[in-house]
């Protein structure tokens, strides 16, 4: 995500009406519009790959699975993100068409530019989702997969998944290995910028 350089202070309403007529995606936080920038291609296959999983496990059931490309608000003034999976079980949001308000599940594949903010601000935004159970960061250059999720006493408590694990996510009853997740995709060697 990168900051708008000509911030203008819009309603939520406004925000919504303006966006459908960008070119490209912006993000909305108390006011400010956000561009939403580009992400690598291990991103972008990560995320497929989880779509389509989930997609897989839920079909015929009353669960939607949305990509990168739904806009999820945390409430109807906001603020409204582009999680890169998301998952409603809840009618409210099975005739949505600019938003969805009530996930259970919440996904980002985690970038370097956008990793602080997808850990501190923007968790505690989708923290006040009241039907949010779950909140899966995926990391994109190592095998490594970190799952908040919602206990009985409503704490969130973290699950770490590694190489040669399996995945369980309870919101959506969903188990897979972890390398299904990274199927197909490439690491770059931090150090020397090779392939791995």
């Amino acid at each position: 995500m990168v900051a708008n350089l000509d911030p203008k202070y819009m309603t939520p309403q406004e925000y919504l009406d303006w966006e459908e007529q960008q070119p490209i995606k912006y993000e909305y936080i108390n006011g400010e519009v956000f561009a939403m920038t580009g992400g690598t291609i291990p991103h972008s296959a990560i995320a497929i790959n989880l779509a389509t999983s989930l997609k897989n496990h839920l079909r015929g059931g009353s669960c939607r699975v949305y990509g990168a490309d739904a806009k999820v608000g945390i409430s109807e003034n906001g603020p409204f993100h582009y999680p890169d999976v998301a998952v409603t079980c809840d009618e409210r949001d099975r005739q949505a068409i600019k938003a969805i308000y009530h996930p259970c599940l919440i996904v980002e594949v985690l970038s370097p530019s956008t990793e602080s903010f997808d850990r501190g601000k923007k968790f505690q935004q989708y923290r006040r989702i009241s039907n949010l159970r779950e909140y899966v960061l995926i990391s994109a250059d190592q095998i490594m997969v970190e799952c908040f999720r919602l206990n009985e006493r409503g704490l969130w408590e973290l699950s770490t998944y590694v190489e040669g694990e399996e995945i369980y996510l309870s919101s959506v009853d969903f188990r897979c290995a972890i390398e299904l997740l990274y199927e197909d995709v490439v690491f770059e060697d931090a150090e020397t910028g090779n392939v791995v």
